[in-house]
């Protein structure tokens, strides 16, 4: 009884543990180091939103300069004649001039320019992002390849393992055969070798399995938790709607190329700001007081300023134009790839019924076959064949088998691969 239930226990050990093609997807997405794009193109986003909402804080400049002149406003000499005559000293501003200012300026109407920077900037975050996703969903496929390589692989271990069993048994009998004098040596030297090749095609399959294992395991970042992988169920195949995330990219760049021509109309659009400016320095805004005195004096000015970018008109239509082109060849390589697309359903939908319909004959030849094999034995016993004729009964079942357990994996491949297409 213990020892039945420590064997119950390894087994659910070992089924808990198989990996599934669901858990390999997963691990490779969480691993694959353009995941992390995400997170990159979320910063970027908030910081490039960040900087077009400030657009409409205060923008605040400080400045300060030093000048020597060499002409400054001066009082005509009979005037500067009277104001001396009355003991005024008006010697006239000074050729030295110094400043220290700050300049303050407030955005009041951009023509909507803040607007369409914030709205590209989303567009171009978006599209980023579908670009990540293509490329995740890319991964799937290569992750796919290499679990259905390795189940194939593990099929050919497991029918190359069979193989072996049966040559085994047969070269037994033979060795007794040869000593009753039933058949020849030759005959045992042939199925010897026969099962030598067996063991050599088995250590050559075994090691490249072990070299997709590996290529697995570098994708999803983590050793595989068990020897063999968990064959995935039959999936139903709902719609034949293509929804793959290539239409999404290509939808983002179209929202993309369509926020850069709003923000084109707002370049050829007036736009108005307040300002102040103070400043301490000399000479101030009063030139008489600064032409009789030297004192440095605080000074300000307050208004309202228009900018209008007139140059902005002469491209503004071919600008426009060239977005118009880029949204057209964008359409037009979303009706190629829908176009490929739906080849590939077709072709994939062919391969499906391909598989389907050997399938429906691979048991009934296996059985046939293994008939066959059983009864080549019983005619070797008796001496009517010899070990040639044997091994070609032999050969037969095994490719029998191995064609069925092929069939098998590859119409899941098919099936799994059809689903890819879709995005179901």
């Amino acid at each position: 009884m213990r020892t039945f239930f420590t064997l119950f226990f390894v087994v659910s050990c070992a089924v808990i543990q198989a990996q599934s093609l669901e858990e390999c997807r997963q691990l490779a997405r969480d691993h694959y180091p353009e995941i992390r794009k995400y997170n990159l193109i979320d910063a970027s986003e908030q910081y490039t939103l960040s900087n077009a909402t400030r657009s409409w804080l205060p923008q605040v400049v400080l400045s300060g300069q030093a000048t020597y002149q060499s002409a400054t406003p001066t009082y005509p000499e009979a005037f500067k004649s009277i104001l001396t005559a009355n003991g005024m000293d008006m010697s006239g501003i000074r050729n030295d001039q110094y400043k220290l200012a700050v300049d303050v300026t407030q955005n009041i109407w951009d023509g909507g320019k803040s607007k369409a920077n914030r709205a590209v900037a989303e567009a171009d975050a978006t599209e980023q992002r579908s670009q990540a996703d293509v490329a995740l969903y890319d991964l799937q496929s290569r992750v796919d390849n290499f679990f259905f390589s390795i189940l194939l692989l593990d099929e050919r271990v497991s029918q190359t393992k069979t193989l072996i069993e049966v040559l085994e048994s047969n070269l037994n009998r033979m060795r007794t055969y040869c000593k009753n004098g039933v058949v020849r040596q030759a005959d045992v030297d042939l199925v010897e070798a026969e099962l030598l090749c067996a063991k050599q095609t088995l250590g050559q399959v075994t090691a490249m399995r072990m070299n997709y294992r590996t290529m697995l395991e570098l994708f999803i970042g983590k050793s595989l938790l068990a020897d063999t992988l968990e064959r995935p169920q039959m999936p139903e195949i709902a719609a034949r709607n293509v929804e793959r995330p290539e239409l999404s990219m290509f939808a983002a760049q179209k929202r993309r190329l369509e926020a850069q021509q709003k923000a084109l109309n707002s370049s050829v659009v007036p736009c108005f700001y307040a300002f102040a400016q103070g400043y301490y320095g000399y000479p101030g805004l009063d030139m008489f007081k600064s032409m009789i005195s030297n004192d440095w004096t605080f000074n300000a000015i307050v208004g309202i300023r228009m900018n209008w970018n007139i140059g902005a008109f002469y491209l503004k239509q071919n600008n426009f134009e060239t977005l118009e082109i880029a949204k057209q060849k964008i359409a037009l390589q979303e009706e190629v790839f829908l176009f490929n697309s739906h080849l590939q359903i077709v072709q994939q939908d062919g391969e499906v019924m391909r598989l389907q319909k050997a399938l429906e004959d691979d048991n009934r030849i296996v059985e046939l076959r293994r008939s066959v094999r059983l009864a080549e034995e019983s005619k070797l016993a008796n001496g009517v064949i010899d070990a040639t004729d044997l091994l070609k009964t032999i050969s037969k079942e095994t490719e029998a088998m191995l064609n069925k357990s092929t069939h098998e994996i590859e119409l899941l491949q098919a099936v799994y691969k059809l689903k890819t297409i879709l995005n179901q």
